[in-house]
């Protein structure tokens, strides 16, 4: 009857595994691009509402990039109830509950509560009600039936009387439970839809066993007529004897020797329970149904150290071994918990979800600029490069060809007149115009409006000059050099907000100091302005200063505690 029993279950458990399998494959298939969301996904890791008060600085220093791993979120509770089948295996054969006296004989049921501690480990508070009865058919010796006070001597039966063993057994066990989930870090599929469990714990276990040692009548059986041969019952006699156990006369067992081998004797009514220290263990799989309910499968055995469950002990024979009880049952999980708040039991969370996510579309991670060829050095990318020979030295424009301040076609290293008016073009082979050069073209003092105007633009938050912006801002070094006695007004438009006012100073210092430190301009040429800018907030804009316009070459940070320099 147990093998039927567990072939019983393992197709019960085929049979629920299928539509969760298929239930995970279609889960998995939902894609809906960047934030890699699927259908049913468990949460969003950057979603700070899932992340309890405790864990909230971790979360912000993972959020502002200083810390690399993100902050447990909180989990709901899982509420489980059960019901299954009791066996005691002993000295007296379990009997199955369509094979014994009542129907119900041997079914038992349970409740838990369940929380996890990390994606692995959780912890179970788990009762179960526990009923259970056997009957043997083969004949013992009164007298050597029971170690311990002995009902069926003590009910009259002469010492060499055949008897037939039958027990009725009754417990609650209550145990804490460190229970082993696996499954659930995968690095394959986003999530799971079946999770194998183990657990082991400990407990208390009370409990009574009763022994029907008289019929109906209260009168002591006789057995001759339906005894074998050899003094097993035969099968008419096997039913005689079922059918009278229904209505027969019932003791405790050991009623006088239950507070032996440390048990504790607890009178509750008109019968004596044992109380006893217990160990369990056992193995189980869940499928998920849907967010909120699961079902499970488990089987779980109780140790107590004890031979007198199934009121049968017989030392004198050498056939003490303990009694191991088994409870195979079929439950329901359900979470507890606001959504809005608790992501599932984290043994149902992928917490390889998040990163694979952030490896194919990130939204945290950050990225480094990325790196262009750039064979000439001279600061432009070769698919931007129109001159992509350019010796060394050589300063270019923002096509990467040798500057031309004047734009009379002779680039600014071979021009001997720089600055050539434009009614003095065309020039010849040395850039020298066709009119007489004036005071200002090739030396001494120039005008400023050779200096022209012009807008930085930066990314996002950032304050880093892209290669673009650099060549843009070394032809303005050019056209500073041609024209020393020259200042340029550098802006930036700050905005309304803090955070966009620091930032403004931090990109404008950013072309100052570009300009002072790589392109070898003084910093007093510069006036330095974060704020009067006018249109796009992530552009510094520069200009030529009016005659007699003055101002600092540098200003202190608005906001130094929001100052970022990435």
């Amino acid at each position: 009857m147990v093998n039927k029993k567990y072939i019983l279950l393992a197709g019960l458990c085929a049979a629920m595994a299928a539509p969760a399998f298929a239930q995970e494959t279609k889960q998995a298939s939902s894609w809906s691009g960047r934030d890699m969301t699927y259908r049913g996904q468990v949460y969003d890791v950057l979603d700070t509402a899932y992340v309890p008060k405790g864990r909230m600085e971790q979360q912000r220093q993972y959020l502002n990039h200083q810390y690399a791993f993100p902050a447990k979120p909180r989990n709901m509770w899982e509420l489980g109830v059960n019901a299954g089948f009791q066996n005691i295996f002993g000295d007296v054969t379990s009997k199955m509950p369509w094979n014994a006296s009542s129907p119900l004989n041997a079914l038992g049921f349970g409740a838990s509560i369940r929380k996890a501690m990390g994606y692995t480990f959780s912890w179970r508070l788990a009762y179960n009600f526990q009923n259970a009865q056997g009957i043997d058919y083969r004949p013992r010796r009164a007298d050597l039936a029971t170690a311990y006070n002995n009902p069926w001597t003590a009910k009259g039966y002469t010492n060499d009387a055949d008897v037939y063993s039958n027990y009725k057994y009754r417990g609650h066990e209550l145990t804490l439970q460190l229970v082993a989930a696996s499954n659930n870090i995968r690095f394959h599929k986003a999530k799971n839809a079946v999770s194998f469990y183990g657990f082991a714990g400990a407990g208390a276990l009370l409990w009574n066993t009763q022994v029907g040692v008289a019929n109906s009548a209260n009168a002591n059986w006789n057995y001759d007529a339906w005894q074998d041969t050899d003094g097993t019952l035969t099968k008419e006699g096997q039913k005689e004897y079922r059918k009278e156990l229904k209505d027969a006369t019932y003791v405790d067992y050991s009623r006088e020797y239950l507070t032996n081998k440390g048990r504790a004797n607890i009178e509750i009514g008109d019968k004596s329970w044992g109380l006893v220290p217990a160990l369990v263990g056992g193995a189980g799989i869940q499928f998920k149904l849907g967010d909120r309910v699961t079902l499970q499968f488990e089987d779980k055995i109780t140790w107590t150290g004890l031979d007198i469950l199934d009121a049968t002990e017989v030392p004198q024979l050498l056939n003490n071994d303990k009694d191991i009880m088994n409870y195979a049952s079929v439950g329901l999980g359900f979470n507890i918990g606001k959504k809005s708040k608790n992501v599932q039991p984290l043994w149902w969370v992928n917490p390889m979800d998040h990163i694979y996510s952030e490896v194919a579309a990130p939204r945290h991670m950050m990225l480094p600029d990325p790196v262009l060829a750039d064979d000439d050095g001279d600061g432009i990318a070769n698919q931007f490069d129109k001159c992509p020979d350019t010796q060394a030295g050589i300063k270019v424009d923002a096509s990467g060809c040798p500057l031309d301040t004047d734009g009379d076609g002779v680039p600014d290293y071979m021009d001997k007149e720089p600055i050539t008016p434009t009614y003095c073009q065309p020039v010849d082979a040395d850039g020298v115009g066709k009119c007489p050069c004036p005071d200002d073209c090739g030396g001494g003092e120039k005008s400023c409006g050779n200096i022209g105007s012009g807008a930085i633009t930066f990314s996002g938050s950032s304050t880093t000059l892209s290669a673009a912006a650099q060549s843009q801002l070394a032809n303005l070094a050019g056209q500073m050099s041609a024209n020393p006695e020259c200042k340029v007004v550098v802006m930036g438009n700050a905005g309304s907000s803090k955070v966009q006012q620091q930032r403004a100073w931090d990109r404008v210092n950013k072309v100052i100091t570009y300009m002072t430190e790589t392109q070898n301009i003084s910093r007093d040429r510069f006036i330095f302005q974060y704020s009067g800018a006018t249109g796009d907030v992530n552009s510094v804009m520069y200009r030529s200063a009016n005659d007699g316009e003055t101002g600092p070459s540098s200003q202190a940070p608005p906001f130094p505690h929001l100052q970022s320099n990435k």
